[in-house]
């Protein structure tokens, strides 16, 4: 590949991490995803590289005030992954990245959620991505703003321990290994 199509190739991985670390935290039942926002942010020779999903379903049952009782379970297709334009799109849908041929979703399902140090909260729980699944945890704070719930938070994860970004974009010299996920996604009561 070209060293100029690796900005947008990278774009399309961080995206792709963004949808999974999405799915720990995501939407409930009333969500707004028009208004909602879930995001990547990785870098590639120090370049910050932004990207975002356009499908998921995420089923959340939240109190702020009864967190232990909450649930969180969400299911991303890989394959609306948003990374700016046609090619970084399919670079992430190829074997190297998210292999949605043989791996369409990302999904996270919250075995606990807890009250945070700093006033907010963390869902802990199972994480599957490309044939894998490990434990998480994504911290997240809720907001209510009239008859709307904001969840905002996010995480850094390992996209090399996801298997994403194999072969010539396993080099962390020019793609890094960290990806930043960020939501932002608005429930309606």
């Amino acid at each position: 590949m070209r060293l100029s199509t690796l900005p947008t190739l990278t774009a399309a991985v961080l995206l792709a991490f963004a949808l999974a670390l999405l799915a720990s935290v995501a939407l409930a039942a009333g969500t707004d995803a028009g208004r909602g926002q879930v995001k990547f942010v990785a870098r590639q020779s120090e370049v910050a590289l932004e990207g975002n999903f356009r499908t998921f379903r995420a089923d959340i049952d939240f109190d702020p005030a009864h967190p232990q009782a909450g649930t969180v379970k969400v299911a991303i297709e890989l394959a609306s992954a948003d990374a700016g334009g046609a090619d970084a799109d399919n670079l992430l849908k190829s074997r190297e990245f998210f292999d949605v041929e043989h791996f369409p979703r990302a999904t996270f399902e919250a075995s606990a959620i807890a009250p945070a140090a700093n006033g907010g909260f963390q869902a802990s729980g199972a994480f599957s991505l490309k044939g894998r699944s490990a434990p998480i945890v994504v911290p997240f704070t809720a907001r209510r703003d009239g008859a709307t719930t904001w969840y905002e938070g996010g995480v850094t994860l390992s996209r090399l321990a996801w298997h994403v970004g194999e072969g010539q974009w396993a080099d962390t010299g020019s793609l890094d290994d960290e990806v930043l996920i960020q939501f932002k996604v608005p429930v309606n009561h």
